[in-house]
């Protein structure tokens, strides 16, 4: 494994200025808040790997290690073996400088602005935290009408799925359109390299390709390189709630188990009560996934009942269409947000249950106490089904979750046997399809959840 054995970089355009107590905090070894913005700085020098475990990354770059070092002119990022591939020329690449430049400055600012001091904050001043991180690292933008896209779907797929996630992503480009995605690779990075190419053909300068990360899901999804405005979110909760606050549209391209856990989130949303309006949300694929959507679309219907199929539009193959369907949403967004005086760059009106709000810890205590019964309000039931998705995901990529499981054991799920054999069919779909994890096939997989009815 290639390695940068002693380098140092300045930060860019943020945080040249820290004060005492931040820069020991984040540079003593012993410090929570040191090892929080180690692991994310080795994530995003780790750029583009297709390594998808990160227990596995933090074990091969265990001798890692960044650092701050105050100078007359600020501070400069001492940094000890590390990744080459970030570095040409033994220069770091300008877009990762970048990237590293805005995990300190979000690690920091929501450090020491936005937890400092909350104990049981309420649903309010949860959204207010979203908006206030996403402020500070300047996603918000006051003055643009709505036309922010986002992308979700898996980052182990084949390549004709990522090629046509990219050709949606240059027709979204073709119309003007921004992306916003989980900033891994895979189905994140194809729209965004798509609509790259299709801003440079419209002479768009400005085109945004937004990546809104968390610090469990870094390490197994670094950046992509296509990102030029990442944000590090405190934790997977406030992540989808900076999606779906900021987007104004929807797009679900193939993937395994996080976007099932992103599809239940925004559908619980959708179902509940207080929400009268709807958010456009498109399902997408070529014809080689015809198969993948119906099974998605008849899972989703035995979870919630028929009418969920009210709520989203799928589309197969021609990606023309998909990018005519999102302009015509967003400019519908569009409308709807001035009519209700709404806020373009931030849905304030949606709202969103607690039970989002709150993080979701996979213990196995968690898991098995999760509530998964038909009879529940919908709503409710999608909530829970998305941290059993949630759980699925930690066990399978994040380090605290592989270490539970290697710990304790798979994580048992209990609930109605309906809903688990639904749940059995669609992830043994997933593993034969090699959607769980990265170079892992049907027999390799080990499973690290149960299911029992």
């Amino acid at each position: 494994m290639n390695k940068i054995e002693y380098t140092t970089i300045r930060p860019l355009r943020t945080l040249n200025l820290l004060s005492q107590e931040e820069i020991q905090r984040i540079s003593n070894s012993s410090e929570d808040l040191h090892r929080l913005f180690r692991d994310c700085a080795l994530a995003i020098l780790n750029t583009d790997s297709y390594q998808d475990d990160a227990e596995q990354i933090l074990h091969t770059y265990a001798d890692f290690d960044i650092k701050l070092v105050p100078q007359s002119r600020g501070v400069v990022l001492e940094i000890k073996n590390a990744p080459a591939q970030s570095f040409v020329d033994d220069k770091i690449i300008r877009g990762i400088q970048e990237h590293l430049s805005s995990a300190l400055r979000d690690i920091v600012y929501t450090d020491f602005k936005i937890l400092a001091g909350q104990t049981s904050p309420t649903s309010e001043q949860i959204t207010d935290s979203v908006f206030m991180i996403l402020r500070n690292a300047d996603a918000i933008k006051p003055n643009t009408t709505p036309n922010l896209v986002v992308c979700w779907g898996g980052h182990s797929i084949p390549r004709e799925e990522y090629d046509y996630a990219k050709h949606v992503g240059y027709e979204l480009g073709l119309r003007n359109l921004d992306i916003i995605t989980g900033c891994g690779i895979g189905a994140m990075k194809g729209p965004m390299k798509g609509a790259a190419v299709g801003h440079a053909k419209q002479q768009v300068k400005t085109g945004r390709y937004i990546g809104i990360s968390e610090p469990g899901i870094i390490a197994s999804e670094s950046p992509n390189a296509i990102v030029n405005e990442l944000v590090i979110m405190p934790d997977i909760e406030k992540r989808l709630e900076a999606f779906v606050r900021l987007g104004h549209s929807f797009i679900v391209f193939p993937g395994g188990v996080g976007t099932v856990e992103e599809i239940f989130y925004l559908l619980s949303i959708l179902l509940h009560p207080e929400n009268k309006q709807g958010i456009p949300l498109v399902f997408a694929g070529p014809e080689s996934c015809r198969e993948y959507f119906d099974t998605l679309d008849k899972f989703l219907r035995r979870c919630l009942g028929d009418e969920i199929a009210e709520l989203y539009q799928i589309v197969i193959g021609e990606p023309a269409t998909v990018g005519h369907i999102i302009r015509e949403a967003v400019d519908s967004v569009h409308q709807a947000r001035r009519e209700s005086q709404d806020a373009y760059y931030f849905n304030w009106q949606l709202h969103i249950d607690p039970m989002l709000q709150q993080p979701f810890i996979p213990t196995h205590e968690n898991m098995a106490s999760l509530r998964l019964y038909p009879d529940m309000p919908r709503h409710e039931l999608a909530s829970n089904l998305r941290s059993a998705f949630s759980g699925i995901v930690a066990g399978n990529v994040k380090a605290f979750g592989i270490r539970e499981v290697a710990k304790h054991g798979p994580y048992i799920i209990n609930g109605d046997p309906d809903l688990m054999r639904a749940i059995d069919d669609l992830l043994r779909i997933f593993v034969r399809e090699k959607r769980m994890k990265l170079g892992q096939d049907e027999n390799a997989y080990k499973p690290c959840y149960k299911l029992l009815d």
